[in-house]
């Protein structure tokens, strides 16, 4: 199914028929089809709604570059007209930082929330990566200048492309230009002051091998939000809600069924 919210058509999965209503949102350069397991377990006794996020699976793409602000718009804009509201969420990853950006603006649109392998928290530079940065800046300044010279044809835009394809994340690296310039508003946006604001009962999930959000970022989430709980899954991966699907599926079920 298919619905415009905020100037972007997003596709979306509607599943169930149960009172307690839950939406799921994936992590960034995901879409619903890796929410499935969760969404076909969950199903049987509440109404689920997976979200494709724009530019991302099925939905549409923005016309400008969009940081974590507009996603979270578009995503309440959705839920209003779906009249899906107030629900819980399961969000994962880049859905964390969705979820955390609405709720701790205000708690009456969830009811419960996990948190699985969430986004958010900005980590500190190391010197490895400083000093990788600023090599990255300085080779990229000298295209620029090969750029203005206008001189050299394409061997600057092909050669500022290397440099990403060496020195940039893999998630940026396998972006197109103007998509890149949305990863780095998401991923520069941090947003540790929020998490104090969440009144909502937050369950974190965490795999205790994650390398994209590690496992100290759960451990901060606990400490920050006033009504949390962490579970560490045992040699879980960023991914670890799909490793550990029966597991996670299990624990994800009797949060969210629990009288509120």
């Amino acid at each position: 199914m298919e619905m415009q919210a905020a100037g972007v058509n997003i596709h979306y999965e509607l599943s169930g028929t149960g009172s307690r209503r839950v939406v799921l949102l994936h992590g960034w350069g995901c879409s619903t089809k890796l929410m499935k397991p969760v969404a076909d377990h969950l199903s049987k006794d509440m109404t689920v709604l997976s979200v494709d996020f724009p530019a991302h699976g099925k939905s549409g793409r923005p016309a400008e570059p969009w940081g974590v602000p507009e996603f979270a718009a578009c995503l309440l804009e959705l839920l209003k007209r779906l009249e899906f509201l107030p629900c819980s969420v399961i969000a994962h990853s880049f859905g964390g930082r969705v979820t955390i950006e609405l709720a701790s603006a205000d708690a009456s649109l969830f009811e419960r929330i996990i948190l699985t392998g969430a986004a958010g928290i900005k980590p500190p530079s190391s010197g490895q990566a400083s000093k990788r940065t600023q090599t990255y800046k300085r080779l990229k300044a000298v295209c620029e200048g090969m750029k203005k010279a206008r001189i050299f044809g394409s061997l600057p835009e092909r050669w500022n492309e290397a440099l990403i394809q060496k020195y940039g994340s893999k998630d940026y690296a396998a972006l197109d230009p103007e998509m890149r310039k949305t990863f780095v508003k998401v991923v520069n946006y941090d947003q540790t002051d929020k998490l104090a604001s969440i009144r909502n009962s937050t369950l974190l999930v965490w795999g205790d091998k994650d390398t994209e959000t590690p496992l100290w970022m759960g451990q901060k989430m606990e400490k920050a939000i006033p009504d949390s709980g962490l579970v560490v899954l045992s040699g879980g991966t960023h991914f670890a809600y799909l490793e550990q699907a029966v597991r996670f599926n299990a624990i994800a079920h009797n949060f969210l069924m629990e009288s509120i």
